[in-house]
């Protein structure tokens, strides 16, 4: 007689639209309306859209512009990071009642190992359904969830049945559900990968999957031998609790563009004080120093310098950023600025996983 397989029970939850839900659920007279949170009609970068305005194509990362442009009803609204962050926080809070084996992904994202949970559940799609019904009840927001055996799997998972939705799939659902999904929708494929994916005939996940690694390799490098283990459902890597933070950054975008260095070092001045706030939220200090140019033409520079010691000071990282901005001449005007500490002082914690029986 054969063993019973044992597999991880991992949950995904993703928040609904979560900027843009927290405005319209503080802001009664923005329900059912097209909001963008972030940029404005002349210049700025969408951070989020509700699903009113998606209906439109505007998305996160384009510009307000473009978003006015394919919405003209579309209502801008500044962002409010301080109150996303409570909000999250309350969120969290739940995710802890079930299991501490959280991992966040950023304030609307998070995984949730209940392999072994609090309640005692064998049912993550159970536990997953209480997750989401309690962060309505108790937040006033909507979460859609993806649960699988690996991170991977759930995290597309979770997008299936969006908005206020989840989906569930089973271990032997799991080489289907892959074969059948379109290339653009596995996590890690980015558009410039898809545009070439689509060149050499791989389409779906079922042609991915005749693909050898030696040839994905060839055309991929490190992420082929990734693509064509996570295809065949292969996705070892653990919930980790305590993620390491690779690096710390501030930015900011200009209502009028920059043409001046004397002007740029002032703006990079009052940044750096953020980012040093942020380092000494996170207790870690860095090496390496990268300042962030982004031309009127919207073209993207980066200039880094790596110390032979830690900083985190905000008069240290300024000195640093000064000799960067003096480097070469500006060969535009300047409408975004932003400097990162990398190369950072901290360690990675490992979580352990009990694995059990599976019983979704």
């Amino acid at each position: 007689m054969s063993e019973i397989p044992t597999y991880r029970k991992i949950i995904h939850i993703d928040m609904d639209a979560f900027y843009a839900s927290v405005e319209q659920m503080d802001n009664p007279a923005l329900r059912g309306k097209p909001i963008a949170v972030g940029g404005s009609e002349n210049r700025g970068v969408v951070a989020a859209a509700s699903y009113e305005a998606r209906k439109f194509g505007v998305r996160s990362a384009i510009s307000g512009v473009l978003a006015k442009k394919y919405c003209p009803e579309i209502i801008f609204v500044r962002p409010r990071f301080d109150r996303y962050k409570e909000i999250s926080s309350k969120i969290h809070q739940i995710f802890h009642d079930y299991t501490d084996l959280v991992e966040p992904l950023s304030l609307d994202e998070a995984y949730l190992d209940v392999t072994h949970n609090k309640k005692g559940n064998p049912s993550a799609s159970l536990l997953a359904q209480e997750i989401r019904s309690r962060i309505l009840n108790e937040v006033g927001l909507t979460a859609s969830a993806g649960i699988s055996v690996n991170k991977f799997v759930a995290k597309i998972a979770s997008d299936v049945n969006k908005p206020n939705g989840q989906k569930t799939v089973n271990p032997d659902e799991i080489i289907g559900f892959l074969e059948e999904l379109p290339v653009r929708k596995f996590y890690g494929v980015g558009k410039v990968t898809t545009e070439k994916m689509y060149q050499l005939g791989i389409f779906t996940g079922l042609d991915l999957k005749s693909k050898s690694e030696e040839f994905l390799e060839k055309h991929f490098g490190k992420s082929g031998s990734f693509y064509y283990r996570v295809v065949r459902g292969i996705h070892n890597s653990e919930v980790k609790p305590h993620r390491i933070t690779k690096s710390v950054a501030a930015e900011h975008t200009f209502d009028t563009n920059l043409s001046s260095e004397i002007f740029m070092l002032e703006q990079l001045d009052r940044i750096a004080v953020s980012l040093e706030k942020r380092l000494k939220r996170h207790d870690v200090s860095g090496k390496t120093v990268t300042l962030k140019i982004k031309y009127s033409d919207f073209s993207q520079q980066t200039r880094s310098k790596t110390l032979p010691y830690f900083i985190s000071d905000k008069s240290l990282i300024i000195e640093v950023v000064e000799e960067l901005l003096y480097q070469e001449k500006m060969k535009d005007s300047v409408r975004l600025l932003g400097i990162s500490l990398s190369n950072l002082n901290n360690e990675e914690k490992k979580a352990v996983v009990v694995q059990l029986k599976f019983e979704f």
